[in-house]
């Protein structure tokens, strides 16, 4: 029997979906416009060995009809099954994308909040201050989490008031700091929110801890907790825990699907972390298992932040460590390197883009192919249904078995 191990690079788009223009996206490229950066400035050109073994900038390439990324010119054919995926999800947001990738589809956007100031409605934020206990909260507008930090995090500290704010994704986020405020009292107030706002259809309600003194040292921790909704229908990982097998969810993995499907999640903060976590549960996975981990810094603390460099820096590290990772897959295991969406640090604001995102294939038994345009991100969820013997998904045609219907 075989495993999955299914890596999640969070936002790292390869260039704007075919629908980009109706979502303000048009002529994004997270991968693209990185290794653009990167080889026009002095620390000189992008370097994935591993990456490119695996078939990423070629799968970029394929999304631009050949056109290579700059310092990706004339790359050897790929290892492994190479492609590049589109989205028919109305959304550009982590829970859709993770969905879409799993076999479930939302037909339907979700919620948002569209004001940039005095966004939330006043009677949903009354009834928080109520139900939670408040002296109030402070923020109620569009904002990035470390900019918002810097202009009130002081006023939370004097006034004990939680910071609310959002952005053009369908967020609710709410940031306090884990001493002075409380941990459990901020997960508490995110639980009372996400019941507030299911009229409303926010996708996340997202808990932001931060610590520090002043504007010029507080930083967010790594207890950020998601609080989804869960997913409409059944998933690939909940059709892998009803036949008895395990499914090893690492990083916000749980938490995008609201628990579902899930038989032990990891955590782990920063990538390291979550490299870690990942081979050990490859050492403990028995077969039938997936095991899934997103690595969520790539989107929020280098994609969101608009840091280009960081972004390449952060993608040349995991690089560095993917080889050991690939060492440790046994005869059957199929390894899935996917995105959700994009997030391009070059684009103007600081919101995911709407883009086409990589699908990478390989394993000991995996044939070297290159598998084109995918149609939706469910073939990624079909694909990994097939290779473990599951029934097929409702949605998705794979790409290892090219004779799987997708749903209409």
């Amino acid at each position: 029997m075989s495993r999955v191990i299914w890596l999640v690079l969070d936002s790292l788009g390869v260039g704007a979906a075919p629908d980009a223009a109706t979502w303000g996206d048009e002529g994004a490229d997270t991968f693209g416009h990185i290794a653009a950066a990167c080889a026009g400035s002095p620390r000189g050109p992008l370097r994935l060995p591993n990456l490119s073994r695996l078939g990423l900038p070629q799968a970029h390439a394929a999304a631009h009809d050949g056109q290579a990324a700059a310092g990706f010119v004339d790359m050897p054919p790929p290892e492994g099954m190479w492609g590049y995926a589109c989205e028919r999800a109305c959304g550009k947001d982590t829970p859709s994308g993770h969905w879409e990738s799993a076999g479930v589809i939302i037909a339907e956007p979700f919620g948002q909040f569209e004001k940039a100031e005095d966004s939330f409605p006043p009677e949903l934020l009354q009834a928080l201050i109520e139900q939670a206990n408040l002296p109030g909260v402070i923020g109620n507008c569009h904002a990035s989490g470390t900019e918002i930090l810097k202009r009130l995090g002081e006023q939370h500290l004097e006034s004990g008031c939680p910071i609310v704010y959002t952005s053009a994704d369908s967020v609710f986020q709410i940031a306090a700091h884990e001493h002075r405020f409380g941990l459990e009292r901020l997960y508490a107030v995110c639980e009372i929110a996400r019941r507030l706002l299911a009229p409303f259809n926010i996708a996340r309600v997202i808990a932001r801890p931060f610590v520090g003194r002043a504007a010029n040292d507080f930083a967010r921790t790594g207890n950020r907790h998601d609080y989804s909704l869960p997913p409409p229908e059944p998933t690939l990982l909940d059709k892998v825990v009803e036949t008895g097998n395990e499914v090893i969810a690492i990083g916000k993995i749980s938490d995008i699907f609201a628990g579902r499907g899930i038989s032990r999640s990891v955590h782990a903060s920063g990538h390291e972390a979550l490299f870690d976590a990942t081979l050990l549960a490859m050492d403990e996975a028995r077969n039938g298992s997936v095991i899934a981990t997103n690595f969520v810094d790539f989107d929020s603390v280098y994609g969101h932040r608009r840091d280009v460099f960081g972004y390449a820096s952060a993608l040349e590290a995991f690089d560095v460590r993917l080889w050991r990772l690939r060492r440790r897959l046994r005869r059957h295991d199929l390894l899935v390197l996917s995105a959700d969406h994009g997030c391009d640090p070059t684009f103007p604001g600081s919101d995911h883009t709407r883009e086409c995102i990589p699908v990478l294939a390989s394993g000991p038994g995996i044939a070297a192919a290159a598998i084109g345009r995918r149609e939706s991100f469910a073939d990624i969820g079909q694909s990994m249904a097939g290779h473990l013997g599951l029934p097929a998904l409702a949605a998705g045609r794979s790409f290892l078995h090219p004779t799987s219907e997708i749903s209409a």
